[in-house]
Parts: structure tokens; C-alpha cells; sequence
């Protein structure tokens, strides 16, 4: 019995509890296909809203830009020119980028690789050298930061007077540091 009255107020209250909804037609602003959208109406008014609102403010924007009070109001396009953007700009974007590294040579332990790295800056003090050890037990001996392998072929000619199996290697570097 309490088992069927608890059914009852469940179904009961479920009865009460119905959900408006209404098919929506909008058209993308980009493709201009139509999308159709199953929503309640209040959430659809509360759009429609907003959406006034965006096109008061980009219309305000446009008539105060354009002295013709003729013309129709379209939104504004912007010129960006095709041209390659320069390192600065590359970098303010993204300090880190995809570069290239001088992998000197790989070692076995973290001792090998210090003694390396100290022959290494006694020759070439003006590269920076550092050590990765994401090859565990192995460690990798890595010099300098260039943007493309051509900007490294300079320095890995140097470079291979003294360790012949020194290559440039695709890594992520800093991009401030990079030549």
C-alpha cells in the first residue's frame, strides 16, 4: 500500500509538472542556413534579447563610423594584409614555439652528462647548453635555440669539429632565446 502511494505522488506531481517547448528557426550568421532550435519560450525571449542588444550596439557603432546617413548599415570589414608575421610578433603570441635544438650526444648518467656539458661551454661559451632527461636512464646534451634548421647549420658545423654526432632536432624553445 505505501509502495502504491508513493507511486501516486510521484506520477501526481509529475502530472502537474509540464514542459512548454517550441521549435525555433534561426539562420547562422555566417552560412546563412537555417537551424532549427527545439527550446522553451522563455529561454527563447531572453535570446531574442540579447540579441537586440547586440545588433543596437554594433548598429550605433557603424552609424557614428559612416557620415552618410543614407547608407544601409553593414557590419565593418577589416583589412588584414597576407604577409609573414615577423619573429617579435610570433613571439608576443607564443613564447614557446616549435624550434630546433643542437643534440650534441646522449649519455648514460646524469655525471657523463655534466662533464659534456662543462667540455661543451669551455668551447663554446656563447650557446647555451642544458640537459634532458626524458630519456631516462639516458640523457640528452642540448645546445642553443633556432627558429628553423637553417638558422642552426652554423653553429652545428662548429659543433661537429668536436662531437661528430652532434644534429639539429625538432624541440620547443623559448622563443625570446631563439635565433
Amino acid at each position: 500500500m505505501r509502495n502504491l502511494i508513493k507511486i501516486f505522488s510521484i506520477l501526481s506531481l509529475l502530472a502537474f509538472y509540464n514542459i512548454d517547448a517550441q521549435q525555433v528557426v534561426r539562420k547562422d550568421t555566417l552560412a546563412g542556413t537555417e537551424l532549427t532550435i527545439t527550446m522553451d519560450p522563455k529561454v527563447n525571449a531572453a535570446l531574442e534579447s540579447v540579441e537586440d542588444k547586440c545588433s543596437k550596439t554594433t548598429s550605433t557603432v557603424i552609424s557614428r563610423d559612416n557620415d552618410d546617413d543614407d547608407s544601409p548599415s553593414r557590419p565593418i570589414k577589416i583589412y588584414v594584409p597576407n604577409r609573414e608575421l615577423t619573429n617579435a610578433e610570433i613571439c608576443r603570441k607564443n613564447p614557446r614555439i616549435l624550434g630546433y635544438k643542437i643534440q650534441i650526444t646522449t649519455v648514460k648518467s646524469n655525471e657523463e652528462a655534466n662533464e659534456v656539458k662543462a667540455y661543451f661551454r669551455k668551447r663554446f661559451p656563447n650557446l647555451k647548453v642544458e640537459t634532458d632527461a626524458s630519456l631516462r636512464p639516458n640523457y640528452k646534451i642540448l645546445a642553443g635555440s633556432y627558429f628553423t634548421k637553417q638558422s642552426a647549420s652554423s653553429d652545428l658545423s662548429k659543433v661537429r669539429e668536436y662531437f661528430k654526432s652532434a644534429v639539429a632536432v625538432q624541440y620547443r624553445i623559448f622563443c625570446a632565446e631563439a635565433k
